[in-house]
């Protein structure tokens, strides 16, 4: 694959798989403006990838919750390199657990600001850059959006619901919206749903026909296959990635 003067946003990139789509991605010649709230780390991975890739990196500082920041993010990358070719929405997480919310609270128990901020964070996030970026794709008449879904969107969770919630609308709703409306443009929209990736070590529990969770890089794999130019057919649909867990799910209540 050759990203040789193509141009890429990553979300949530100062570490997991934003990081890890930005340095492959950078490393096939890309440039990648990489963005994340953590600015410190941020600063750091920007200076590592520039240091060892023939891509460019940028770093912007940006809470996908506030539009005004995504929209100066989408300014930066056009501003530095003139266009925007990918769009990779990796910025997420459990708001259950990344807020540290007590275990034996339920869901009727969780604070509703808990899940005012997975909502957010997972489905306002996505759909925001969506809204910013389609402009400038729709002005150069090109380019991919790549959303990130999970296997929880098909699977619901009885207590942290905003995540699946937030998931199952990005995974149908808004990755067959924009296909719908970018194809007039030349603009695809892919939605990408891992099931457990060993981002977390809890994610190796989670069952498998493979008995096993994916490493990162199979997923980032993915990601690049549907932006190069081999996957410019693949639009407007939701790929799992999980190693046949929503197979496994099925045939647990048949």
């Amino acid at each position: 694959m050759n990203f040789q003067g193509q141009v890429a946003i990553s979300t949530g990139a100062a570490s997991g798989m934003g990081l890890l789509f930005a340095q492959n991605f950078a490393s096939l010649g890309g440039n990648v403006v990489m963005c994340d709230v953590n600015e410190p780390v941020l600063t750091e991975k920007v200076a590592e990838i520039n240091a060892a890739n023939q891509g460019r990196a940028v770093g912007v500082v940006c809470d996908v919750r506030d539009y005004a920041q995504v929209c100066a993010v989408r300014d930066r990358a056009v501003s530095e390199f003139g266009r925007i070719d990918v769009m990779a929405n990796f910025a997420g997480g459990t708001a259950v657990r990344m807020l540290k919310v007590d275990s034996k609270l339920e869901f009727p128990d969780i604070p509703i600001e808990v899940f005012d901020w997975g909502i957010d964070v997972n489905l306002k996030g996505q759909f925001y850059f969506a809204h910013a970026v389609m402009k400038q794709m729709r002005e150069q008449k090109s380019g991919l959006i790549i959303n990130i879904g999970s296997i929880t969107g098909e699977e619901g969770d009885k207590r942290g619901m905003d995540y699946p919630t937030a998931k199952s609308g990005v995974m149908y709703g808004l990755t067959k919206s924009l296909a719908a409306y970018g194809g007039q443009y030349n603009v695809r929209c892919v939605c990408i749903s891992p099931g457990p990736v060993l981002t977390r070590e809890a994610m190796a529990k989670m069952r498998t026909p493979l008995g096993r969770a994916a490493e990162p890089q199979e997923i980032i794999d993915l990601a690049l296959f549907v932006a190069s130019e081999k996957g410019q057919f693949i639009n407007g649909t939701s790929l799992l990635i999980d190693g046949g867990r929503n197979a496994l799910q099925r045939l647990r209540y048949d």
